[in-house]
């Protein structure tokens, strides 16, 4: 009888085991789903067809233009991405 003991509590310990390791794999899918989509619902999507097609596109708003230096227009207007604040 003691060896049926041994072999059901090995059997109850894998079983834990394997649904502990189902449980977490669910979780941590859907945690990651969740990090990604609010990701991806924070960052604002292009709002210009060119932002896609892998060239830079200058930020040319009133608001941008204010505070920006006369150096990182220069690179703007260059049509290279800005190094410079």
């Amino acid at each position: 009888m003691n060896g049926v003991r041994k072999s059901l509590a090995a059997a109850a310990i894998a079983g834990s085991m394997l649904v502990g390791g189902v449980v977490g794999a669910v979780m941590y899918g859907a945690t990651t789903i969740a990090a990604s989509a609010a990701t991806n619902a924070a960052s604002p999507s292009p709002t210009t067809p060119a932002a896609g097609s892998g060239k830079f596109v200058p930020n040319e708003t009133a608001a941008h233009e204010a505070t920006e230096s006369a150096a990182r227009e220069a690179q703007e207007n260059a049509g290279q991405v800005p190094t410079v604040p």
